[in-house]
């Protein structure tokens, strides 16, 4: 192998002056890990699908990199999608896709892993595979392909990739990839098959092995059960839960990216997990319950990041960083410390209502930059459709208070085509610009002008394991329609209006509420050329609407069709923790514009207790909390 990898090495070096950033390419990166792969059990290639910028950005690689390489046995190399003027030159060179750190092909790797972040990196996986010169389907691999995983929140509906991926880890990864990767190495040092492998991992809590199942439909099309074809297979596969996030090692030494990423600075996660019930986001769901590290370990890890890579900006991870226990304390100390040491600080994630104005005042010393809100509706009935828990007066006593303080620009973003929405509730959106504009001529008189406003607006994609994972998305025509009409209505001095594509949220509900049949239409766009579908430049709307039709996939019957609550739901087979009987609550208060409490005021029965007791619940009540 290392023969090849010299040949590699030179028809790489040949290539990369000929390519736009060859830094993305090259490795070697500060505090990257370098190994003997021949004096570990297991290697293991990270694979985010998406370009060197976008995926050195996410901490959650910088998390696993650093807990997978610290044990002496294991070994964590990187991989990301090349850019087309690479890609183009690797197929011409039959060059296949290698590793950052050793430039290994990933088809030599033991086991290799892709993070989905997002239903339009799906394409791209399946490039990825085939770019590494791997079999792009499961049952194709042999004993000597390696072992194909998957993880993140898109890994919740696991369905529409099995026929590509073996095994997909559900839940917290810090332990369970540890864990899987150190049994794949046992068992090879045994002369263990793969199978083996599977029949062993599948009994670990997180783990799901597709091909031990088979899904039997309706005639409808609907699906009538998921028969186990493993009887050691779990019925259900339980979500892997670190009980304290406290205790869990946190790189304080991440890899410094060769060029600049979307996201370059420090970052530290306060807290995992959510109180505040959104009923349209899932990560709010799957990352229950809450887990805080304290204020003092945050500190020090943060500066630690900070001394170690030489970062001038620091951002606080977490759903709603303002919703930390200790937050003004911690930001207080955090905002002093980053004035004395010339570093500016980021908090995104903040709460309208929740966000305290002496910490803002404190914080604009410094390297004041815009705010961004998110109050997702623009009306207080729909609010309470989506348990948002904000008011108008809310919304707008906080913009005050900010334009008091000296921000001349702010950011706010809304969700359309949320469930029972109207035309009255897109009024709300142009109404809460305009009297944000109003209150900046109040404040700033004449100097008001200067005053900026973004209105952001995405559309919604109905997500598993959420309350609104039975109901409806609207059609591309209605999303295009409301768009039009909020263009229109926020022609307004001085305020700005972004909306998102409507194709790619149609396109993302198909995955996001997919079964094993949507793999024919994924497989189908990837053959076309569809890949890098998250970036505009690269999304070929005309492709996929081949690949529709090619597939036969019914695009209506994923998106735009309401399910029953007693439907069988492709992703049943995950066991996120929270109980269905509380979405089918959730779903049905929301019909009600009924809001359900923070869980922080007392436990909602969620049924997450069960399994982990939430840290942040004030009453606990085993009768509510009943599956």
């Amino acid at each position: 192998m290392n023969g090849n990898i010299v040949e590699i090495n030179f028809k790489l070096e040949k290539l990369l002056k000929r390519v736009e950033k060859p830094g993305r390419y090259i490795g070697g990166e500060v505090n990257s890990v370098s190994k003997d792969m021949d004096k570990v059990k297991t290697n293991f290639a990270f694979c985010f699908p998406d370009m060197y910028e976008i995926g050195m950005s996410y901490l959650g690689m910088q998390i696993l990199y650093h807990v997978v390489n610290e044990e002496p046995d294991l070994y964590c190399q990187r991989a990301f999608a090349p850019a087309q003027d690479m890609e183009t030159l690797m197929r011409e060179e039959n060059l296949p896709l290698v590793t950052l750190e050793k430039k290994v092909p990933l088809k030599n790797m033991d086991v290799i892993g892709f993070t989905l972040q997002y239903e339009m990196s799906f394409t791209t996986v399946l490039n990825m595979i085939d770019l590494a010169q791997i079999p792009i389907f499961a049952k194709d691999r042999g004993e000597d392909c390696p072992i194909i995983i998957a993880g993140g929140p898109c890994a919740y509906n696991p369905e529409p990739l099995t026929d590509f991926v073996d095994v997909f880890l559900i839940g917290d990864g810090e332990a369970l990839l540890p864990e899987i990767l150190r049994l794949y190495g046992e068992l090879k040092a045994q002369g263990k098959t793969k199978d083996d492998f599977y029949k062993e991992a599948c009994k670990i809590d997180g783990i799901y092995i597709p091909k031990f199942y088979e899904v039997i439909y309706n005639n409808d099309g609907t699906i009538n059960k998921l028969c186990k074809l493993y009887s050691d297979t779990p019925d259900k596969v339980k979500r892997a839960i670190l009980p304290e996030i406290e205790s869990v090692d946190f790189p304080v030494n991440p890899i410094i990216p060769t060029i600049e990423a979307v996201h370059d600075r420090a970052v530290v996660e306060t807290f995992r997990g959510c109180t505040r019930g959104c009923r349209f986001c899932q990560a709010g769901m799957i990352y229950r319950p809450v887990r805080e590290r304290s204020k003092d370990r945050i500190l020090n890890l943060a500066k630690c990041q900070l001394m170690n890579t030489g970062h001038d900006e620091l951002s606080l991870l977490s759903l709603s960083t303002s919703d930390y226990s200790q937050f003004e304390d911690m930001i207080m100390e955090l905002t002093d410390y980053s004035k004395s040491a010339n570093v500016s600080l980021s908090l995104p994630s903040l709460r309208i209502d929740r966000f305290a104005f002496d910490v803002l005042n404190k914080i604009q010393e410094y390297k004041k930059s815009g705010l961004t809100y998110a109050p997702e509706a623009g009306t207080q009935r729909l609010r309470d459709v989506i348990n948002k828990g904000v008011t108008e007066d809310d919304i707008l006593n906080s913009v005050r208070q900010a334009i008091e303080l000296g921000w001349n620009h702010i950011k706010l973003y809304f969700m359309i085509g949320l469930p029972t929405e109207t035309y009255e509730d897109l009024d709300g959106i142009a109404d809460i610009a305009r009297k944000i504009k109003n209150i900046s001529y109040e404040v700033n008189g004449n100097k008001g002008g200067r005053f900026r406003l973004t209105v952001s607006v995405s559309n919604f994609v109905p997500k598993a394991d959420t309350p609104f994972q039975w109901v409806g998305q609207n059609t591309k025509e209605t999303f295009a329609e409301k768009h039009n009409y909020l263009t229109q209505k926020l022609k307004i001095k001085g305020v700005t209006f972004n909306y998102h594509d409507n194709a790619t949220s149609a396109y993302e509900a198909v995955f996001a509420r997919g079964d094993r049949r949507t793999g024919k239409l994924l497989y189908e766009a990837f053959k076309l050329g569809c890949k890098l579908d998250g970036w505009s430049e690269y999304f070929k709307r005309d492709l996929w609407e081949k690949a529709f039709e090619i597939s036969g996939i019914d695009r209506d019957f994923y998106t735009v069709r309401e399910r029953g609550f007693d439907e069988v739901l492709p992703w049943d087979i995950i066991d996120s923790s929270v109980s269905k009987s509380f979405l089918k609550r959730e779903a049905e208060k929301a019909y009600k514009a009924q809001i359900t409490h923070d869980c922080r005021l007392g436990c909602v029965g969620c049924g997450i207790n069960s399994r982990v007791k939430c840290e942040m619940a004030g009453i606990y009540s085993e009768k509510n909390n009943e599956q």
